[in-house]
């Protein structure tokens, strides 16, 4: 029994700092490259693992060194591997990371074996995502390995969360609207998919859940988050920290809140639980590196921290 299955993707990151980004045609120098374990899908496994949710995680890597690096990362975290699939075949995913001083990052995903993670796949772990309370998703892999992923959890009576980043260019299948529980969107993601460019949270949220999402959580970055669920609107404060890089802290989050809800906290309470470790990921560089275990986030956020300003 697993509280998290995470499906989804499995990328090494390449990293590099500048003090500026480059402007079209424009080359600027940076730090030395720094290779890390990352993806989506990976880095919510990592995050769920590694504050004690016991969690798998089934992705497609390449035979190679990338993909030795990211199943060494997830084996170190605490993830069980088991459901990972080695395509010899194929080179494992990658993602070029730029940050600029403040933290803030621009990446660029090369899918890799990723683009390679079939309905057939999934199918062949219906027992595990049967044994699992919640299985987590996100979109870079193919839509319809995400879909049988999705109908293969409502089918087994398993909590769907879903993160669909990168954001469609079209909107989400009803299908998929109608098992989120939650839908985890930013608030570029949550504008976009509601097809709203201004408004508030409360309304991007609240026509997400019009669409079909049984319940939505918008993410703020330092202000926190939102939640609507059937018991209304909660509005989660942030946390307070110095921001050094904000790769992967959305799947932190995210990672987090599907453990949470694994072990029965309400949404509002999980979402409280998960803006701390989001606010930590971005105390440290990187994305899997800066996630912390239960005893790193009492000692870097505690839980008395959380009433203003912060980032995940």
């Amino acid at each position: 029994m697993y509280d998290v299955l995470v499906v989804g993707s499995a990328n090494a990151d390449l990293t590099v700092r500048v003090e500026r980004r480059p402007g079209a045609g424009e080359t600027v120098l940076g730090t030395d490259l720094v290779e890390s374990a990352g993806g989506k899908g990976a880095n919510q496994a990592a995050a769920a693992a590694r504050i004690g949710g016991r969690t798998a995680l089934l992705a497609r890597v390449g035979g190679d060194a990338y993909g030795e690096l990211l199943l060494h990362a997830q084996r170190e975290a605490g993830t069980d591997v088991t459901p990972v699939i080695v395509d010899e075949t194929a080179r494992t995913g990658t993602a070029m990371i730029i940050v600029d001083p403040d933290g803030d990052n621009s990446i660029v995903v090369s899918p890799g074996a990723n683009a390679a993670l079939t309905p057939q796949d999934v199918a062949a772990a219906k027992q595990t995502i049967a044994a699992s309370a919640v299985v987590s998703l996100q979109l870079e892999i193919p839509m319809e390995s995400v879909r049988a992923a999705a109908a293969t959890a409502e089918h087994a009576g398993t909590r769907v969360v879903l993160n669909p980043s990168p954001a469609p260019e079209a909107a989400l299948a009803p299908e998929l609207l109608a098992v989120a529980d939650p839908l985890v969107v930013n608030e570029h993601e949550a504008r976009q998919l509601s097809d709203r460019a201004d408004g508030t949270p409360a309304e991007w949220a609240g026509a997400l859940r019009d669409q079909g999402a049984r319940s939505v959580v918008v993410t703020l970055g330092g202000d926190g988050a939102l939640v609507l669920d059937a018991s209304g609107a909660t509005e989660v404060p942030g946390v307070r920290v110095k921001a050094v890089d904000t790769t992967g802290a959305g799947d932190a989050f995210t990672g987090a809140l599907a453990t949470r809800l694994a072990r029965g906290d309400s949404l509002p309470e999980a979402a409280r639980f998960a803006v701390r470790v989001g606010a930590a990921a971005v105390t440290k560089p990187g994305a899997q590196p800066s996630y912390p275990t239960r005893a790193e986030l009492e000692a870097m956020v505690p839980e008395t921290a959380q009433d203003t300003g912060g980032g995940n």
